[in-house]
């Protein structure tokens, strides 16, 4: 039973030519069968001529060449053509005459280049071939010869038919292909923004404080102590990210890495929403956080958008409303997830987010593929407000 199973793979391991060369050994076995000699092709009234040695050098001729039928087509067609045309002269009229429709519609399928040559010989070489058998043959009428050769068409038709049927689903597959890996640049770009402008941005925030408390010890020696929390974070979730993108990074050196900084990322993202309030309220940002509901048991992908969401809102907040007094409002329903991040404006610095604008333009595409809504505008009182309402059970 397992030597069974593996056959197939076996099988295609085999070269092309050693998988092509049963049919035509199976044609050149049905020739020799006596029930089956004299039926074959009969083109042009030529006499029937008993079995021979003749007849087994144009049997092998007609019959062997469909070995090389897909590595080369053409070598393929000549040979099985000049079989054919020497099986009908001589009047042998072998069932292996069928190999010549077989090698049209491989040639048709297989051919690269000259194609169109190569249909110009075969029909200068058919016209010869019908002449020669007009003439010795018992006077068939040129509607026989003109019906085999559109016959003979339909074959090479065939197969450039199936050709292009191919190389149009190759041309799909490609597209697909290429359409999933911008996708996945997309996705892991909007990844990376999220993890490395927060982080970033806090670092630099805290270290910006930091050179003011020189004069306090204490207080230095914490705010520097925050910039090593927040780069240690920055480098856990970039570590996952890795493994994202390579699941075979970590092993060996870097596994017990994996250990022990992955956990902490591949936890459900809103757990971790306090850890982010505390992170940034040690950036200098005064965050109130308020979390309601019970989260449901299988939110799909909310829960990371949920955490995203709030995640560049108190980034932004830390750039463009520095000191300004920030809420976070996160509320779990049974089918949903909504979000509220606001501002006021009694920090410094602008309270309307700048720079390229890529973070919320990430985040509006995370909640439109689930379904959801987002919305991020100045408030009429002054400040700035992100909301965003989060269908649960959806993936990305």
């Amino acid at each position: 039973m397992i030597a069974l199973r593996r056959f197939p793979d076996l099988w295609r391991r085999l070269d092309v030519t050693v998988r092509d060369l049963p049919l035509g050994v199976l044609l050149l076995a049905a020739s020799l069968l006596p029930v089956f000699q004299r039926h074959g092709t009969r083109l042009g009234g030529v006499a029937d001529r008993p079995f021979d040695a003749g007849a087994a050098a144009v049997l092998a001729l007609e019959c062997l060449p469909l070995a090389v039928r897909r590595r080369w087509p053409a070598l393929c067609l000549a040979l099985v053509s000049l079989g054919f045309a020497a099986d009908q002269l001589r009047g042998y009229h072998l069932v292996a005459g069928t190999a010549l429709l077989i090698a049209l519609v491989s040639t048709g399928l297989r051919l690269e280049r000259h194609r169109r040559a190569a249909a110009l010989l075969f029909s200068a070489a058919y016209v010869v071939l019908a002449v020669a058998l007009a003439r010795l043959g018992s006077g068939e009428p040129v509607s026989e010869f003109v019906t085999f050769y559109l016959l003979a068409t339909l074959g090479w038709g065939a197969g450039a038919w199936l050709r292009t049927g191919r190389a149009a689903e190759a041309e799909r597959r490609r597209r697909v292909a290429e359409d999933t890996r911008a996708a996945e640049r997309a996705r892991i770009a909007r990844e990376l923004h999220d993890v490395v402008t927060h982080h970033v941005t806090a670092m630099v925030v805290q270290a910006e404080a930091a050179r003011y408390l020189t004069a306090a010890p204490d207080r230095l020696d914490q705010a520097l102590t925050a910039v090593s929390d927040t780069g240690r974070r920055a480098i856990t979730d970039l570590r996952h990210l890795l493994d994202l993108l390579n699941p075979d990074h970590g092993t060996d050196g870097g596994v017990h890495h994996g250990m022990d900084h992955g956990a902490e990322a591949r936890t459900p993202a809103v757990g971790r929403l306090l850890t982010l309030v505390e992170q940034t309220r040690r950036a200098g940002q005064p965050v109130e956080f308020t979390e309601e509901g019970t989260p449901a048991a299988s939110t799909g992908s909310a829960d990371l958008v949920a955490y995203r969401v709030v995640q560049e809102a108190l980034t932004n907040a830390l750039k463009y409303a520095h000191g300004s007094r920030t809420s976070v409002q996160v509320s779990h329903g049974t089918k949903e997830i909504t979000v509220e991040v606001t501002t006021d404006d009694t920090g410094s610095g602008a309270t309307s987010p700048g720079g390229s604008g890529r973070g919320l333009a990430g985040l509006r595409e995370r909640v439109d593929v689930l379904g959801g809504d987002f919305s991020a505008s100045p408030r009429e009182d002054g400040g700035f407000r992100v909301r965003a309402r989060i269908p649960a059970g959806g993936s990305l």
